[in-house]
């Protein structure tokens, strides 16, 4: 379902509208929607509460009358209110937005790869215990982390070039760590795993709360068909986006590349959504790897199934890649810089 979305009103247009935008109050700061529904009831009938924004520290309370809304507003504006714990409240009015301005809408996140009915997508939960997810975070801690604009990294067996989009095969950085041997065993010896490779390169990310990546398709000449990506320390939801061809394209990347994309115009777009938490491990192999742009949105809480789940403090993901040697021959020309001619970017490798 799409949810409604609110604009600050024109000037003169306030106290015609029956909805509130309302600050310091939402799942975030221990307040749910049903609680806020009761606290502002006394003024009138609510048709509702939705989150103004991904905070979750931020609501807009939508009544059936404006003159509700605006007594509302006169009683709890910038003072306590006795209903929500003592809270005080930052109010002002709010407008629906018109459907034709509104951009592209949330996607329900899924909780198995299963669900997503893309080919080449494997999800594990759990697939390493709490205190191997600790070992590893204490032993990447002990690299040297290179920072980019809003997050850091680390790589191992080759370095990623972000200016390139690609790899150096003749700079090789070594072997890959050994504090991720048992995950490279535990990867090989897996019977759910399609096809085994030498995986040699090695991209540890780490992303403060709120920060994502834009949609992207890893560069077909750079790795191999299959690309694992294991979520440490905090959770997040990652959305897939397969484009009809030549209908939109990402912009190139940068060295930063955290800039949010917003390709709005584009309605020829499959979305697909599934929730990541700690210590699973998502695998893209064939049509996921090849044709499907990954995506984590830039919030710092995510929805999933009516939960309002925040992210940690960090969060961190190893991916392991085969470094590829020639160019790429998949089915999927269209999405393939070893192919293409005509595909204008998009190909950037941050996961």
């Amino acid at each position: 379902m799409v949810m409604p979305r609110f604009v600050r009103p024109k000037e003169g247009d306030s106290e015609s509208s029956p909805n509130l935008y309302v600050a310091n109050c939402g799942p975030a700061v221990g307040l749910q929607f049903d609680t806020i529904v009761s606290a502002f009831s006394s003024f009138g009938e609510v048709k509702g509460v939705y989150a103004a924004d991904e905070s979750g520290a931020r609501v807009i309370v939508s009544f059936l009358e404006p003159a509700s809304a605006h007594s509302a507003f006169i009683a709890l504006n910038g003072r306590p209110c006795p209903h929500l714990g003592g809270r005080s409240l930052h109010i002002r009015h709010s407008i629906l937005q018109p459907p034709s301005s509104r951009g592209m809408a949330s996607v329900p996140v899924s909780l198995n790869a299963s669900d997503l009915n893309i080919p080449g997508l494997y999800f594990f939960h759990d697939f390493i215990s709490a205190v191997e997810e600790e070992q590893l975070l204490q032993a990447v801690d002990t690299g040297s982390w290179i920072s980019l604009s809003k997050r850091r990294v680390q790589h191992y067996g080759y370095k990623f070039c972000y200016d390139t989009r690609n790899v150096d095969t003749k700079q090789h950085l070594g072997a890959l760590p050994s504090f991720v041997s048992f995950i490279l065993e535990r990867i090989s010896l897996s019977p759910d795993i399609p096809e085994k490779l030498d995986l040699d390169q090695l991209t540890a990310n780490e992303y403060p709360p709120g920060v994502g990546l834009s949609p992207h398709i890893d560069t077909h000449s750079a790795f191999e068909g299959l690309i694992f990506s294991l979520s440490l320390a905090g959770p997040c939801s990652m959305e897939f986006r397969r484009y009809t061809a030549g209908s939109w394209a990402p912009k190139t990347a940068s060295i930063s590349d955290t800039e949010v994309e917003n390709p709005n115009s584009c309605s020829e777009v499959s979305r697909k959504a599934i929730y990541l938490p700690p210590r699973s491990m998502l695998l893209l192999s064939g049509e996921a790897r090849c044709a499907w742009h990954h995506y984590i949105p830039h919030h710092k809480i995510d929805k999933v199934n009516e939960t309002m789940i925040r992210r940690g403090s960090r969060r961190v993901s190893f991916t392991f890649r085969k470094v590829r040697r020639g160019p790429c021959q998949c089915e999927f020309p269209q999405y393939c810089d070893s192919q293409s001619q005509t595909w204008g970017g998009g190909f950037c490798c941050a996961t």
